[in-house]
């Protein structure tokens, strides 16, 4: 005995039943109704969503070449197991991510060499410019970090990245809906009416990045995006000259779900902007299949400077070749009262609370 086909309501999910008053097919659920050609040419649609193919080749950087590594050294830092590296000319006494101590862990060896570099385009005055300017407005901050001393701190810094490069095949669906009222002398009337979307395409991808180190918050990284790898050269250690540079703690294949989450991403909102003329639209499912993927291994530049204020750390971080500064700041509100005090009045206690309330959303 053949089995019975069942199709689900493309609305809610339901089964589907046929009407034999209308000759549709009739959700009992939601009283959606479709005619059974355009059910057919939907579960061919269906059919034809071929599952995901996501391979990719991580054989990312190259070995290093005799006598390269002579006169690098390694620092470990003993509170958050931060490693970095400079030559033996460069004096690493404190760690660029919680300002402990570092000490000497021996000279570098092993691990992978960088395929590529961004060499510093902004060196530490301009990082220290950007840091005051970051700073401008805020009367309330605390001392600490006005401090001339405290800013000396900021350290130029190689972060590592993963770039994944890709060749994409998508196939996207969406439901939408569109709601026409109206109303007479005696009723309201609300007409839904819903539709099956679907966008196929190809898109290419280019050094997609993903931080290579786990101390350094992935989200600080993001936020001071985007690098012009145009200006990408192949390593030298040369580059590293004065600069520390960070180990990488994860490596290319750790990365790839992280990449493959930034394709996907970029890859929906693509195609969902290539979908109008609907009150609303909602994204079903999405299928990938990628060719040629690969994974490059790189040294970004950073300007980094952390600070801990009343036991939180602060971390303020400077995108090395574009200048773009990014950082929390805290609200000392001891001041911030004390200010409001000496002022006095219910005007100007509005007025500061109004001002606290801009900086905590800030």
């Amino acid at each position: 005995m053949a089995d019975l086909i069942q199709y689900k309501c493309p609305n809610c999910g339901g089964r589907l039943e046929f009407s034999s008053g209308t000759q549709n097919m009739k959700c009992p659920y939601c009283d959606t109704e479709m005619d059974v050609a355009a059910l057919s040419a939907l579960d061919d649609e269906l059919k034809s969503m071929e599952p995901e193919d996501i391979n990719w080749s991580t054989q990312a950087g190259t070995e290093w070449q005799e006598g390269e590594t002579d006169g690098m050294k390694v620092y470990q830092c003993q509170s958050c197991g931060g490693e970095v590296i400079c030559d033996e000319s460069t004096a690493a006494t404190k760690c660029p991510y919680c300002d402990n101590p570092v000490v000497v862990k021996g000279n570098f060896a092993g691990d992978l060499r960088p395929d590529l570099v961004i060499p510093f385009k902004k060196d530490k005055k301009a990082a220290k410019d950007a840091y005051f300017k970051h700073l401008e407005g805020k009367k309330f901050l605390p001392k600490v970090f006005q401090d001339e001393n405290h800013i000396d701190e900021i350290k130029g810094l190689y972060v590592p990245f993963w770039l994944f490069d890709a060749d994409v095949k998508a196939k996207v669906s969406y439901s939408a809906v569109n709601e026409k009222a109206w109303s007479d002398s005696e009723y309201n009337y609300l007409q839904v009416s819903h539709y099956r979307v679907y966008r196929s395409g190809d898109l290419g991808f280019d050094n997609v990045p993903v931080d290579g180190s786990i101390v350094m918050p992935n989200e600080l990284m993001e936020s001071i995006e985007p690098f012009n790898m145009e200006d990408s050269v192949d390593f030298q250690t040369a580059y590293l000259s004065g600069f520390l540079a960070d180990k990488y703690t994860v490596t290319a294949e750790d990365s790839i779900e992280e990449a493959n989450k930034r394709i996907r991403t970029s890859t929906e909102n693509a195609f969902y902007d290539t979908v109008t003329g609907y009150d609303a639209v909602k994204t079903e499912n999405c299928i990938l299949n990628l060719q040629n993927g690969k994974a490059k291994y790189a040294l970004l530049p950073v300007w980094i400077l952390n600070t801990t204020w009343q036991g939180e750390k602060y971390t303020f971080a400077m995108n090395g070749q574009t200048g773009k500064m990014v950082g929390n700041l805290p609200l000392d509100k001891g001041a911030f009262w004390r200010n409001a005090a000496i002022f006095g009045g219910a005007a100007t206690a509005i007025s500061y609370l109004v001002t606290f309330l801009l900086w905590m959303i800030s």
